[in-house]
């Protein structure tokens, strides 16, 4: 007979006054692993929160195991050298600003001088063992993810919580993600996975499903025979709404960016060798490759966030880098997105002031709009049904709504470049369908030229119809 695991009982929380999760009782038998499936602000990372006793509830949390209980958030948060967080998004490709950056081996040293050969073999298992000397602040956002679970890993828990794990990975990171949890459970640990219906392990016994706080399924798999209904949240602009948004920098650019030869060296580590691109005006590319392949290199030498740009041959909106322009002159032609500017966002920005701030390319809004500025903000707000929340911090929302003030902020002023950096990261499929419609019909309506990162083919917008794939810094022809 199974002895339970934890008891939940009566378990209610609220955040800023407003309820996250509503009377929730749940139990979880030894043996059982589950999956934590629904929308976003459905609840999944509170109710992972207040298991692990960082978030205050009323009703009871019942855990009938001495174990550690051990949680690998979806953000990943780490301190420099001289023992701060504060890190900016340029910073990871400054090279002399990464010195004050810990290496993964500066990282796991205490766990190295604790037990040397399961850190290594974990190191190994992984795929980190070629990056121990690399700067953290360098590291892709699936390399962070994994070097997160090595270290929780090496705590031995008895119960491993883990929220969103896959985002971020490409697909031979997801499959070798799979791979580890379903080991991590044939070893005795417990699995909490907080996860999308398309990502749940073979190990995977059970699976509860939250909506706006409470639960509103729970049982084993083969119950589990169908996803919630997902409604078709296509938004088609009216008339007045495209004419409305017509507020864009005027331009007549012939190529929007150019790469000749481009290479990119940090030291030793070659990130770039030799790329030859070209964006011309109104195409919509996709931009792919695995994990640390350089794809957020190649970005920020669009984006005028890279230095060595200039060291380069690079053309930007029909001019060479380097001949006079500042990088204001650049970003204003850019809305921008990626997983790495959503971790640096200051997060007491309200998300009037995230999406206002893509206004003058600056994370975080430092300067009075005025009225016109003001309705244009206010557009986005309404358009991605943001209202209810737009005077509301980063830290008070969900993944989910943070995700999409940051991408109303590259949208805000109707850019002819969209650079969209994993944009659908955090976003549920219904959020993820909007998203991606919307995107479709800007780039239809306004020849808005697209750069489209994504490791999941079936989320990238109809409109893609070029693709550049790129492995250990190389274009690899006949890749798609």
């Amino acid at each position: 007979m199974s002895r339970k695991l934890i008891e939940i009982i009566g378990l209610s929380a609220k955040q800023n006054g407003v309820p996250v999760l509503q009377n929730i009782d749940l139990t979880i038998q030894e043996g059982e692993q589950w999956a934590i499936l629904g929308n976003s602000g459905s609840g999944k990372t509170s109710l992972a929160l207040a298991l692990i006793g960082r978030l205050f509830y009323n009703g009871q949390i019942l855990f009938h195991t001495k174990g550690i209980i051990d949680l690998v958030e979806q953000q990943h948060h780490f301190r420099t050298l001289s023992n701060t967080t504060d890190f900016y998004y340029q910073q990871r490709f400054q090279s002399q600003d990464a010195e004050d950056s810990l290496t993964i081996e500066e990282e796991v040293q205490p766990y190295l001088e604790k037990d040397k050969e399961e850190t290594l073999q974990l190191l190994e298992q992984l795929h980190l063992t070629p990056l121990l000397q690399e700067p953290m602040i360098q590291l892709s956002n699936g390399e962070n993810k994994r070097l997160q679970l090595v270290k929780s890993l090496l705590h031995h828990p008895s119960i491993l919580i883990l929220d969103n794990p896959f985002i971020g990975l490409d697909i031979d990171g997801r499959k070798l993600l799979q791979e580890i949890i379903n080991t991590v459970s044939a070893n005795g640990i417990h699995v909490i996975l907080i996860t999308t219906p398309e990502e749940i392990p073979s190990c995977i016994t059970h699976v509860a499903v939250l909506d706006q706080g409470r639960l509103i399924f729970s049982g084993n798999r083969p119950e589990y025979h169908q996803q919630l209904p997902v409604k078709d949240s296509r938004h088609i602009l009216t008339k007045e709404e495209l004419s409305t948004l017509n507020r864009r920098v005027e331009h007549s650019f012939n190529s929007m960016v150019k790469m000749v030869d481009v290479t990119i060296r940090y030291g030793e580590k070659t990130i770039l060798d030799k790329v030859n691109w070209e964006v011309k005006n109104g195409e919509h590319w996709s931009l792919s490759g695995p994990n640390g392949a350089g794809k957020s290199t190649l970005l920020s030498l669009i984006t005028a966030d890279n230095p060595q740009a200039y060291a380069n041959e690079i053309y930007l909106f029909d001019k060479r880098r380097g001949r006079g322009e500042s990088i204001w002159d650049i970003k204003k032609n850019i809305g921008f997105v990626s997983p790495e500017m959503h971790l640096y966002f200051p997060y007491t920005s309200t998300c009037f002031e995230v999406i206002a701030s893509g206004l003058f390319d600056t994370t975080g809004l430092f300067r009075t709009i005025n009225d016109e500025q003001e309705e244009q903000v206010n557009q986005w707000i309404n358009l991605l049904e943001l209202k209810d929340i737009a005077h509301k911090t980063l830290q008070q929302l969900s993944l989910g709504k943070q995700r999409m003030a940051l991408l109303a902020r590259a949208l805000v002023k109707n850019p002819p470049l969209l650079v969209l950096d994993e944009p659908c990261q955090g976003l549920d499929h219904e959020q993820m369908v909007f998203f991606n419609s919307l995107v479709d019909q800007l780039c239809t309506s306004f020849n808005t030229t697209l750069i489209y990162v994504s490791h999941y083919r079936e989320q990238l917008p109809d409109c893609i119809n070029k693709h550049l794939y790129i492995e250990e810094g190389r274009v690899v022809k006949g890749q798609r």
